[in-house]
């Protein structure tokens, strides 16, 4: 096999009289009758490749035999094309190639769907043929910029001083939030090791080794419910850095940030970034990583209903909840009732009970609730809403956390229905301030709202015996268009206060020593103080890419229901290999 001149994507005018060897798959081959043209493909794109009697009859003859999704090599000359067959939606759609000599390396059955883009196929048939899938133009642009994205992570992390370490993924289990990946034992019959939900405690380690600055392309591993921007692996930045404040922190954050997106986009960020209070976030926009690309913003009108005979919101509000509303506007007409009971429908998904509405017309106000409002309530009303004709208003009336959570979804999905989002806009927002606990409703106890080894603001510290609720943390998440991409903290780096955070949640002494005595025996020898961020490259390369699921990041992703199509993993093994691990299993249950 003759070496490769170039890629196909790269055969452009410059090379119009020169000789090239190309190898690739075959797209589309179309037969003229004495003429044949291929247009062959390889990961830079495509160029076609003309077979012509004149120039070898041999290598028409072979032609005949190749169709598509075939692997060949071809030599020629580089021509340009006639002015009325160029093709201007390719790079190379001004040249052809005038084939001397073909060579077939391998043959292809007949593709389960076309290697194009765009194709209207399932998600299952991709995966299963994801080798297939990824041949596909979009696909191989997409991990062309993951590429570049990760490479300039690197480059970036390496000019700061960062030194790349590698922390183990064969570790302890110890409770940090979501399930962990547990990997048996075959030395030790009984005992587990479990594969890292993140190099948390660790890299924490690394800061009391003395490295100052670390960072990591890492693998992590969740047992989660999955949905569209998760996986049960995913690939995250790691960093974490000795004696910096969380503002030194967020600059270089923000400076990784901006080096990225100037590579992919060659935009330039505008920095610093936006800040924004996480209760000014949940007030506003109903969730702790809002998109703030569009308005819609959620407006609080439990004072003007608080007296209205309509129970559902003044009842509400008596039981020391909330009445929230968007305004929709010049969206009345646009939505009939039917489709109003259906977005009704989609907040109960979130908890709602209902969603009750309104329509400004003639600039009164018109719909089901109408009759509620004096004259002086509802000018009170729509002077809150700044509401005209042609508005449509939307009212969730329950828990602050259910008003939050429903008209926050909602308000994403309007936005999106109504055409109000700047789709080619890069919205990074940091969210500070935030709450050191989250109440656990089922467990009945406090759960870390972040991790358990972030700090507490130093004059919180004393609220974790007595009022943990009211505990504020030193963390901070950033936030694009809507998705958190990263969450980071400064970290606890004294024992005690490591003991009464252990405390707080639940844990007695003796657990907290059973499950994390490492750490806490670290902080006593001299560790400093530390912070650092965690940032998820899928989905940063997701939203770069303008896709909307995290598997068409991920080289060899798993479904919704956490199986391999491609491999059909998690799958049986042999009895000896349990035997050997002293495991017995119950029947099996079907994927």
């Amino acid at each position: 096999m003759e070496k490769r001149t170039l890629y196909c994507g790269n055969v452009t005018e410059e090379w119009i009289g020169k000789e090239v060897v190309l190898h690739g798959w075959v797209q589309k081959r179309r037969d003229l009758g004495g003429l044949i043209f291929i247009d062959l493909r390889d990961r830079e794109g495509m160029v076609q490749v003309v077979f012509n009697p004149e120039l070898s009859q041999e290598a028409l003859q072979t032609a005949e035999t190749i169709r598509s999704e075939y692997v060949i090599t071809v030599k020629g000359k580089v021509a340009a094309r006639d002015a009325a067959v160029v093709n201007e939606k390719i790079a190379t759609g001004k040249v052809e190639v005038l084939v001397e000599d073909v060579t077939i390396l391998n043959s292809s059955k007949t593709p389960p769907f076309y290697i194009e883009d765009g194709v209207n196929v399932s998600d299952e048939l991709r995966l299963k043929y994801r080798y297939l899938d990824l041949r596909r133009p979009e696909m191989q642009q997409i991990f062309k910029m993951r590429h570049l994205v990760t490479q300039t992570f690197r480059e970036t992390l390496n000019r700061l001083g960062f030194y790349d370490i590698e922390t183990p993924y064969l570790t302890k289990s110890t409770p940090e939030g979501a399930r962990d990946y547990l990997v048996p034992s075959r030395v030790y019959p009984g005992s587990f090791y479990a594969l890292p939900q993140s190099p948390q405690i660790l890299k924490q380690l690394l800061m009391a080794s003395g490295f100052d600055k670390y960072y990591q392309i890492v693998r992590c591993f969740r047992d989660e419910d999955l949905r569209g921007d998760r996986q049960p692996e995913f690939t995250q930045i790691d960093l974490e850095t000795s004696f910096l404040s969380k503002e030194e922190i967020q600059e270089l954050t923000e400076e990784m940030l901006a080096a990225v997106v100037k590579a992919v986009k060659g935009v330039e960020l505008k920095r610093p970034f936006p800040q924004m209070r996480y209760q000014e976030a949940m007030d506003r926009f109903g969730s702790d990583k809002p998109d703030v690309r569009f308005g819609l913003e959620l407006k609080d009108v439990s004072e003007i209903v608080a007296e209205l005979e309509f129970k559902v919101f003044s009842g509400a509000v008596a039981s020391g909840g909330k009445v929230k509303a968007i305004n929709a506007k010049q969206a009345a007409s646009k939505y009939s009732r039917k489709e109003i009971d259906a977005l009704g429908a989609f907040t109960a998904n979130y908890g709602a009970k209902g969603l009750a509405w309104l329509k400004v017309e003639d600039g009164a106000l018109k719909g089901p609730i109408a009759k509620f409002f004096d004259e002086a309530a509802a000018v009170r009303l729509m002077e809150k809403l700044e509401a005209e004709t042609g508005d449509l208003l939307l009212f969730v009336a329950d828990t602050e956390e259910v008003v939050a959570a429903s008209l926050g979804a909602l308000r994403n999905k309007l936005g999106k229905e109504l055409e109000l989002i700047d789709e080619s806009a890069l919205a990074f927002l940091w969210v500070t301030d935030w709450p050191l606990f989250e109440y656990d409703a089922e467990a009945k106890r406090y759960a870390a709202a972040h991790h358990p080894f972030t700090l507490p603001r130093r004059e919180d510290i004393a609220l974790l015996s007595d009022a943990p609720e009211k505990a504020m943390a030193e963390a901070y998440d950033i936030v694009l268009n809507g998705y958190e991409i990263g969450g980071g903290s400064l970290r606890i780096y004294e024992k005690e206060v490591q003991q009464q955070m252990f405390r707080a949640l639940g844990f007695t002494d003796e657990e907290a020593n059973e499950q994390f005595g490492f750490l806490l025996e670290a902080l006593e020898y001299g560790t400093p103080p530390h912070g650092g961020i965690a940032m998820g490259l899928d989905r940063i390369v997701m939203i770069l890419a303008g896709r909307t699921n995290l598997r068409d990041t991920i080289a060899f992703p798993k479904t919704g229901s956490a199986v391999d199509l491609l491999t059909n993993a998690p799958s049986e093994v042999a009895s000896e290999q349990l035997a050997e691990l002293k495991i017995q299993t119950d029947k099996k249950i079907e994927k």
